[in-house]
Order: structure tokens, then C-alpha cells, then sequence
């Protein structure tokens, strides 16, 4: 019995040396299919991949007492409190404390000479005035363990650097540098992690925001059915203004100025804007997201979009003057509201190779502990394994861009921001709920709204979809006086 077990070891022992060789030369002489992109591994493609999240420590309360008890164990004497020298005043106020463990004044420095700062002998700690804390969480690099230093303020964010040259991540980078590089170079490559730090929270915002003038409609002198036809000429035919009036006077003999059909337009747009929002889209775990560009005043803005491959709707969508991180935060949350419970791994994030996308699933792993990975596809062709299998997210919302450019293209920019997104808020309503969508072959749209299919004709659908918006103002202000 011994000897066959010893047999059949030394069979196995064999195996595994012919599978390493077998794989070995594998690696040598087999290409293999590659499933990352090539210039992902470039030193001149690090610039735009977003570094993982740092070790954040945060600011945790202490005990001055206890901490002297430690060095007493620790050191066999107790810390003494700050001498002054002699001829001189202490200029520290009796009343200042330290915010972090909590000393008396007895053990705080002056630290910078009379200007505000002080420094606790106990701990350590900096502060301002005994409240404000000079580095309220200590932010260290996840390669080395060595503090970050700040070192650029700008808008929204604070960029924070690791400048320990024995860590991995710096020496990794620099051993990817052609060997001929001189030193003077170097600063067009990026060798060193860096962490954004935002100081604007995106979370907190208001999704649906509601202007005073816009929560009912007064008639003077039109009605309600030439405001769905304003709209049915202006949205679903994609007719400018002063074309819209032109339609309405020489098909219906209706006169009206192209001003009272813009404030129409504006008004529908926010009030159908909240039922659109919190519709039950009931979303798949397969998201596409994209940016395209706009005019604001003749200046380049854009438009962000995330649409669920599987029933084709637009769950997000964000108008911006800046393609920064913001705006793709507050439009992720958008499409993510949809979500009963937040699918987490399962879920599959497609996007191109911008780094707005990893930087806000960042921030929605600090905020939420939600996990999203990104998946970018790169490149117009399908070079890798990542662009063979998820292209078609990509050509989806492509052409969801283009469908969209149809109705901007009339408008040749938008005069005002509120005006930009009051138009983008009217085609995705059309888009999600009036439009009769090619998946259907042509005859019914996305999202199917039983009120909205008694309707006779067009017009009278954007008058049930105002009231249904109606209704779901009136809904979040009844829940808001409960929660108040």
C-alpha cells in the first residue's frame, strides 16, 4: 500500500514540473490574446489612470491623562508641562485646550510666534485658536504607509502626493521610463500617487430642485392643448422657436410668439422633470455612461448620459460647462436612485477611457461603501479582449449621443445654461416615454404609462405627462412635510 502511494506522488511530482515547463513556454513563444489595453501599460498613458483610494486615518478624540500614564510606563516619567524662558511671557491663552486629547494650556505650545497656531506637547497636534484643526484626517499612501503631502489647491479639490522616493508605486513608474529619459524630462510622466481630496460634497445636493415660478401653469390667452401642440412641434418634430410659431399659424391658425412658447417649454420642463426622475424604470445591472459636447453661449459644454442597455432608458443625465468630476457624480447618482437596493458587484459600468468615472466611483466607495467598478473601453477598435466584449455598450450609447445631437442641432447652442438643461430634460422625457423606440420595432416607446395610452394624439400626452408631473411634486412635498 506504501509504495503505491509513493507512486503515484512521483507521478503527480512529474505532472506539475511538465505543466510549469508547458507554461513557461507558454509565456515565451505563444502570444496570448491580451486582455488589457497596450497603452494602459505605457509611462505616457499613467497620467489618465486614476490611483486606488488612500489609508485614511481620521480625526478619533483622545485622553491628555492617558496619554501621560503611557509615557510614564513607557519612558518611566511623565510628560511636564511647557517652561518659558527666562524674561519671557507665555503667550498662550488659559482658555485654549487641545482639540484632539484634550490638554490644559500648561501643555500647549505657541507654535508660530504669536500667529495663531499652537501645538499640544501631549500629542502633538496642531490647531488654530483651539478649534480648528490643521490636518483633521491624516491621508497615507497605500504603497508605502507615508503621510501625503498637499501639494495643489484648486476649485473643488486638494491634490495630495506621496514624496517618499523608496515607494513601490514611484520606483514601479520610474523602471518604466526609457533608460535614455534625462532627469529634466521626468515632470511628463506621472511617477508618483497622487489622491484628489474633494471639498465640495456632491452627495449632499439636491437632485430635484424646483423654482418658485414654475409649480402651475396660468393661461391667459391660449390653452392647454396649444401648449401640447407648442410642445409636440417643438420636442417630438424638433422644430426651432420662430418654426414652431410659423407651424402653429399657417397649419393651425393660432398666433403666438416664439417667447410664450420658450416659457412654455421651460415650465413643462421642470414640472414633467420629477415624475421622470422618480419613475420605477425597474434598471438592469448593465449601465452605459458617455459625455458629449454642447454650445452655452458659444462656449463648449456637455452633456452626460447613462442609459441601461437592456430597456435602452436614460437613467442619468447632467448638463455641465466643465467635464470635471461633479457633474458625472451628481449623474451616476441620478441613474443609481434607480436602483431598489444597489447591486454592487454584479453590476456592470461601462464607460470610455476619461478619468471622471474611476474618480467618482472613488468617491462613492468613501461616501456610500459602494462598490462600482469601472469598465473602460478604449480605442475605436477592438485591439483587446475588454473592447471585443463590451463594444456594444459602447456603440449603444453613441448612438443614444447622435439621437441626441438630432434635436440639439436646430437650436445651434443654447442661450443660457437653464435654457440647455430645460431642453435636455424635455428629450429625455420624450425619449423615455413618447418616442416609439426601434426595439419595439418602431411602434411603442421605452416605458409604458397606462394614463399616457388613453391619450388620442400627441398633444394630449405631454398634458397627461405635466399632470403626472404634477403629481409627483405634490408627492415629494407631502413627504417632506411628514419628514419635517
Amino acid at each position: 500500500m506504501d509504495n503505491i502511494i509513493l507512486y503515484l506522488l512521483n507521478i503527480i511530482q512529474e505532472q506539475y514540473q511538465q505543466i510549469c515547463w508547458l507554461i513557461l513556454f507558454i509565456c515565451r513563444y505563444i502570444p496570448l490574446k491580451q486582455w488589457a489595453h497596450d497603452e494602459i501599460h505605457s509611462p505616457k498613458y499613467q497620467k489618465f489612470l486614476t490611483d486606488k483610494l488612500p489609508v485614511i486615518k481620521p480625526f478619533i478624540k483622545q485622553d491628555w491623562i492617558l496619554w501621560n500614564e503611557y509615557y510614564r510606563l513607557r519612558y518611566g516619567k511623565a510628560v511636564k508641562p511647557v517652561k518659558t524662558h527666562k524674561g519671557k511671557t507665555r503667550t498662550v491663552p488659559e482658555d485654549i485646550v487641545c482639540p484632539l486629547c484634550g490638554a490644559p494650556h500648561e501643555y500647549i505650545y505657541d507654535n508660530t510666534g504669536g500667529r495663531g497656531q499652537f501645538k499640544c506637547k501631549i500629542c502633538g497636534q496642531t490647531f488654530v485658536n483651539g478649534e480648528k484643526v490643521t490636518t483633521p484626517l491624516k491621508l497615507q499612501c497605500p504603497y508605502c504607509g507615508h503621510a501625503l503631502q498637499p501639494v495643489k489647491d484648486r476649485k473643488h479639490f486638494r491634490v495630495h502626493k506621496c514624496i517618499n522616493d523608496n515607494c513601490s508605486y514611484y520606483k514601479r513608474n520610474l523602471n518604466k521610463l526609457p533608460k535614455d529619459l534625462p532627469k529634466s524630462e521626468y515632470w511628463k510622466y506621472k511617477l508618483r500617487y497622487l489622491y484628489r481630496e474633494f471639498s465640495v460634497n456632491f452627495f449632499d445636493m439636491d437632485l430635484n430642485q424646483l423654482p418658485k415660478w414654475a409649480t402651475s401653469f396660468k393661461y391667459k390667452k391660449n390653452n392647454a392643448y396649444i401648449m401640447g401642440l407648442c410642445l409636440t412641434y417643438r420636442v417630438n418634430l424638433k422644430l426651432s422657436l420662430r418654426q414652431t410659431v410659423q407651424a402653429l399659424k399657417e397649419i393651425h391658425g393660432i398666433e403666438i410668439s416664439h417667447t410664450m412658447v420658450n416659457n412654455y417649454a421651460k415650465t413643462a420642463a421642470v414640472i414633467i422633470r420629477p415624475f421622470v426622475d422618480s419613475y420605477d424604470y425597474n434598471p438592469s445591472n448593465e449601465l452605459a455612461a458617455d459625455e458629449t459636447y454642447i454650445k452655452i453661449k458659444g462656449v463648449k459644454s456637455y452633456v452626460w448620459l447613462i442609459m441601461d442597455k437592456i430597456s435602452r432608458s436614460i437613467l442619468g443625465y447632467q448638463v455641465s460647462t466643465s467635464r470635471d468630476v461633479g457633474p458625472c457624480i451628481l449623474t451616476m447618482r441620478m441613474a443609481f436612485d434607480k436602483f431598489k437596493e444597489f447591486p454592487g458587484k454584479a453590476l456592470k459600468f461601462i464607460a470610455d477611457g476619461y478619468s471622471a468615472y474611476p474618480l467618482a466611483a472613488q468617491q462613492f466607495k468613501i461616501e456610500k461603501d459602494w462598490d462600482v467598478f469601472i469598465t473602460q473601453v478604449i480605442g475605436l477598435t477592438n485591439d483587446d479582449e475588454v473592447s471585443k466584449e463590451y463594444r456594444p455598450f459602447k456603440q449603444l450609447i453613441e448612438r443614444l449621443n447622435r439621437t441626441f445631437k438630432e434635436s440639439y442641432r436646430i437650436t445651434c447652442g443654447y442661450g443660457t445654461e437653464d435654457g440647455a438643461i430645460h431642453s435636455v430634460s424635455l428629450w429625455v422625457a420624450y425619449y423615455n416615454f413618447l418616442r416609439p423606440h426601434e426595439k419595439s420595432g418602431g411602434k411603442e416607446p421605452l416605458n409604458k404609462v397606462e394614463l399616457l395610452e388613453g391619450a388620442g394624439n400627441m398633444p394630449g400626452k405631454w398634458q397627461l405627462l405635466i399632470y403626472l408631473g404634477q403629481q409627483a411634486i405634490l408627492k415629494q412635498q407631502s413627504e417632506a412635510a411628514i419628514c419635517s
